[in-house]
């Protein structure tokens, strides 16, 4: 970014959203893109728009036309995701975060994918899942497709 102060309101944006608070959000991202033109703060500004106006296809153009401009970019795919997540379509959520995923590891996709994805206990249940040979078992167990 070129100007600070859309920094600071980018910034400040994000952290509010990492809060749960995407009205004050949205208006910082408003006066950001008001300062620059820069897609990731149109990624984030299409969140707070899905879900403070409910403005959906609009939310998901402007997510999409990010992206375009910035393919690997995951914050692109973080922000459709969750958008997706937001008008209940959790297969195209999954879709989208594992996209994502290919373009640069991100942890709050991989947080997003784990509250999504269930997984099976561990194949030896008084074992930790992270055991070599739970791991193992279970990798088998599931090329044999017994699992």
């Amino acid at each position: 970014m070129q100007s600070p102060e859309a920094k600071r309101l980018y910034d400040k944006g994000v952290e509010h959203l990492s809060r749960g608070k995407t009205l004050p959000a949205l208006s910082c991202f408003e006066h950001a893109l008001k300062k620059e033109d820069i897609p990731s703060i149109w990624s984030y500004y299409a969140l707070c728009v899905a879900k403070e106006r409910g403005q959906i296809k609009k939310a998901m153009l402007l997510c999409k036309d990010a992206l375009e401009q910035e393919p690997h970019n995951s914050v692109h795919y973080l922000n459709l995701g969750r958008i997706y997540l937001f008008t209940r379509k959790k297969a195209e959520a999954i879709t989208i975060f594992r996209e994502g995923l290919t373009h640069g590891t991100n942890k709050e996709i991989i947080e997003e994918l784990d509250n999504l994805v269930p997984r099976k206990p561990p194949v030896i249940p008084f074992l930790k899942r992270a055991n070599p040979i739970n791991k193992y078992l279970g990798i088998i167990l599931k090329a044999l497709r017994l699992r």
